[in-house]
């Protein structure tokens, strides 16, 4: 009887060893496969959620550009129109840390900010030089109008290779006249190579 007592307890020794083994190894796979892997990119974790870096405008003028992310620090420098192209690179709680077509750095609270596109045309072209605003996207289009280098517009949409924008012009003592039509990709600053956007 204890030789029967022995192999049963025996038996149950090696089926919990067993079971336990079973349970140890669904563990892991349920683990393995419920915890998510970490992709080769990962989701913004700044204050937006958005991606960095982007491009937005100024949302109005004057606008103070700061040292530092709060009012507290000094005014680097101004802007005087609004409609400005900026990168955005960082963010810090409600503030966000630009840069302008030039290089140069600062600080703005997010509400000074707007999500719509704009662009400057061929910045680093010598001043007075001209760019052709064509019909269509393509180099035979037509042009539809000359614009200067530095010229701002907005961008309403790009493929990767071209940019539906509008040029408005205000000439002194005139009408303002906005010219719609394409210019190349890599003819703006406001704008990420290969972007696409609608």
């Amino acid at each position: 009887m204890f030789e029967m007592l022995s192999s049963a307890a025996s038996s149950r020794r090696k089926t919990g060893r067993t079971t336990r083994a079973i349970l140890a190894t669904a563990l892991t796979v349920i683990l393995c496969v419920a915890l998510p892997v970490a992709p080769a990119f990962s989701a913004p974790t700044n204050p937006s959620g958005l991606p960095l870096p982007r491009f937005v405008t100024t949302r109005s003028t004057p606008i103070n550009v700061r040292v530092g992310p709060g009012t507290k620090y000094d005014v680097a420098w101004v802007y005087v129109k609004s409609g400005t192209p900026v990168e955005i690179i960082q963010e810090f709680d409600t503030w966000r840390k630009i840069r302008d077509v030039d290089g140069s750095e600062g600080w703005l609270h997010q509400n000074l900010l707007i999500g719509n596109r704009a662009g400057l045309v061929s910045p680093w072209k010598a001043d007075g030089e001209q760019i052709p605003l064509l019909r269509g996207p393509a180099e035979d289009s037509g042009v539809r109008a000359w614009l200067t280098a530095k010229f701002r517009v907005e961008i309403k949409e790009c493929d990767g290779s071209w940019c539906s924008v509008v040029a408005t012009a205000s000439p002194a003592g005139g009408n303002q006249q906005a010219f719609s039509g394409y210019l190349q990709q890599a003819e703006l600053w406001g704008v990420y190579k290969d972007e696409k956007f609608d």
